[in-house]
């Protein structure tokens, strides 16, 4: 009788929750440092990096200085500053909302979109190779994690500014 064969994402050592936490802290500290040096190449700031970032993910669903106020967790006076950083530097315009002209819109700019593609598409193909020696199983288990992960990350820290006010 043959084999079984030998499926091809096995031998990976165990792991505790303790490890599993000390290597995600590694990663943590490993992306704020990589997201600073980022951010200095492209002229901008962690914090205006992470709004373009949204303003990018967002696509033709334009966000509102307020959705990037609450997404980045800053006021929408401090999301004007960063509005006007990053509209200086040539990544966003702003437009008006079509359904309440009170209200702006953000969008970014194909130009700053196309510099900060090609800064981290490097990166991104080695992530998205990483991710090919894990099963389809095992990816949707890492999408899971970090989906919860960054849920829970979101609910203890809204917790902690409920409990400072």
């Amino acid at each position: 009788m043959p084999a079984e064969p030998t499926p091809p994402h096995t031998g990976r050592p165990a792991a505790t929750p303790a490890q599993a936490l000390a290597a995600m802290d590694d990663l943590i500290a490993a992306s704020m440092v990589g997201q600073q040096e980022m951010a200095q190449r492209l002229g901008l700031n962690v914090t205006d990096l992470t709004c373009f970032a949204y303003v990018i993910q967002a696509g033709e669903s334009l966000l509102t200085a307020g959705d990037l106020a609450n997404r980045v967790h800053v006021t929408t006076g401090a999301v004007t500053g960063i509005l006007n950083r990053l509209e200086r530097a040539g990544y966003v315009t702003r437009r008006p909302d079509p359904e309440d002209r009170r209200r702006v819109r953000v969008a970014a700019i194909p130009s700053a979109v196309a510099r900060v593609h090609a800064l981290y598409e490097p990166y991104y193909a080695r992530l998205n190779a990483l991710f090919a020696d894990y099963s389809p199983e095992e990816t949707a288990v890492l999408t899971d994690w970090f989906t919860r992960a960054t849920t829970l990350a979101h609910t203890y820290r809204e917790e902690l500014r409920v409990h400072d006010d």
